[in-house]
């Protein structure tokens, strides 16, 4: 049986960091969570639908030097993002209740459109009564 694509829609934001960025918080600088983990753990709690961390070889961020992998060791400063994806006003909420961690950030919003794959069968919906009488 085919299936039917049905279009929503749904925003995307990237918050643009280095690795080695830190979350503030009460422990010492050694064993205070990377930032972008910390990101991706506040937007579970928050509920928000997608959350991932993408690491980069190369490029740069807020007009910095370009900078890169090198064949031996990484740079903890190159470009990495967070890509959260989820209704505009949840994205919203999040970088205002999270203003203390994304502060200085380079963030980009995105309208995207999300899909959903279902059955192209009859739904109850769309049936009228002679479809669905017994």
């Amino acid at each position: 049986m085919p299936h039917k694509v049905t279009p929503g829609e749904i925003g995307m934001i990237r918050i643009y960091m280095k690795p080695s960025d830190k979350a503030a918080g009460a422990r010492s600088f050694w064993s205070r969570k990377p930032l972008y983990r910390e990101l991706v753990a506040q937007a579970k709690r928050d509920g928000i639908m997608n959350a991932v961390a993408h690491h980069t070889h190369y490029g740069y961020s807020n007009h910095g030097p370009i900078r890169e992998n090198g064949s031996e060791i990484s740079d903890p400063h190159l470009t990495m993002c967070v890509e959260l994806i989820g209704q505009r006003g949840e994205l919203e909420r999040f970088c205002e209740g999270h203003g203390d961690l994304l502060a200085g950030k380079v963030i980009v919003y995105k309208h995207l459109e999300h899909w959903s794959i279902g059955s192209a069968g009859l739904t109850h919906e769309d049936a009228v009564p002679e479809h669905i009488a017994p």
